[in-house]
């Protein structure tokens, strides 16, 4: 009895990659010092990116206890 198969590494893999992504998306530039960038606050960083991030964690806890 398998407990992966090919379809459960395939959608792991999406999911792997919707990290990568919600994490890229969270990022930005090197700070400079003495220098205040309101960007930190934009709705992609503080909004759009953790939604994404708790979405791929949920779904990869999903993926693992799921069977066939």
């Amino acid at each position: 009895m398998e407990i992966f198969y090919r379809k459960k590494y395939l959608l792991l893999a999406l999911v792997i990659i919707l990290l990568i992504m919600g994490f890229g998306l969270m990022s930005g530039p090197k700070a400079v010092e003495g220098e205040f960038n309101d960007a930190i606050f934009s709705f992609r960083r503080i909004t759009l990116a953790p939604i994404i991030i708790l979405a791929a964690y949920g779904s990869m806890i999903f993926l693992i206890f799921k069977r066939k």
